[in-house]
């Protein structure tokens, strides 16, 4: 819940930034803010444009297909071990990963009202700024990605 009682009993919202999110330990590579913030536009702009694979099962079945583009993970899944063959996953695919700190927002980014554990823009889209947008993430995501 993102919310505190005030003296009156009443629920006042406070900012996503002040609750800290309990992000699991292989959450890695984690996006900066500013990282973030472009890739919940990236995959709002994404959904849209009918570009996204939403959920592990779906996720997981494009990768094995062969789809191309960039897989977002959510940091606070739990258990961890829902999502934790995805990264192995998108690394034998060469499909660049990052983490979000929260599942909800990566949801609303989405224009879903469920929280989504993970999400795949797909680079398979004729939507120009889509694909602008995603050449530009995917270079600041080379930048963090961890290489073992």
């Amino acid at each position: 819940a993102t919310g505190a009682e005030n003296n009156g009993g009443e629920l006042v919202s406070t900012p996503a930034e002040v609750i800290p999110a309990l992000v699991s330990p292989i959450s890695s590579p984690m996006a900066s803010k500013k990282l973030t913030k472009k890739l919940y536009n990236l995959v709002s702009e994404a959904a849209k444009a009918k570009a996204l694979r939403r959920g592990i099962k779906e996720v997981v079945l494009a990768l094995r297909k062969g789809d191309k583009g960039i897989c977002v993970l959510a940091g606070d899944v739990f258990p961890v071990d829902v999502v934790a063959h995805l990264p192995l996953i998108c690394e034998e695919a060469g499909v660049p990963y990052c983490f979000v700190p929260r599942k909800s927002e990566l949801g609303l980014a989405a224009l879903t009202k469920r929280p989504t554990s993970v999400i795949l823009v797909s680079s398979k889209t004729t939507d120009k700024e889509v694909t602008e947008d995603l050449e530009k993430c995917r270079t600041e995501l080379a930048t963090i990605q961890t290489v073992y």
